[in-house]
């Protein structure tokens, strides 16, 4: 009986942190920086930084790419959308006369590797702007 309820417990325990985006684990967050830099970096920048003049539209009409340190927008949004966006990339969202470079990944990047790539954005901000963001997860 002891071993059935400790294989229920520890079962319950793996679901629950199953999808866990978690810039405090190391492991995450090192695989994390790995396809950071394979499959973002290249637009929203090595450091976070994003593209010069984020916020002004492209002669396409698309936006550049927004940084993700704590100067960006990132924060603002709950760790379900971020998903969300990063899997199937913004058209998905937006209006459909939106302009975005946003791609998906859906068949790039594998779920496990989307997570990471957030907990590694994430454990770069300080932790007041953590606890903010963490919020919107919570509602």
């Amino acid at each position: 009986m002891a071993v059935a309820i400790g294989a229920v417990g520890g079962a319950w325990v793996w679901w629950q942190g199953r999808g866990r985006i978690d810039p405090d684990d190391s492991a995450q967050v090192a695989r994390g920086k790995e396809v950071y830099a394979l499959h973002c970096a290249q637009c929203h920048g090595g450091q976070l930084q994003g593209q010069p003049d984020w916020r002004i539209r492209l002669p396409s009409g698309a936006l550049p790419a927004p940084p993700h340190d704590v100067s960006g927008h990132t924060w603002h949004h709950a760790d379900e959308y971020l998903f969300a966006v990063t899997k199937h990339g913004l058209a998905r969202f937006a209006p459909p006369d939106y302009k975005s470079d946003m791609p998906s990944f859906v068949g790039k990047l594998s779920d496990a590797d989307i997570r990471a790539s957030l907990a590694y954005i994430k454990s770069s901000w300080p932790e007041d702007i953590r606890r903010r963001q963490e919020t919107l997860n919570r509602r």
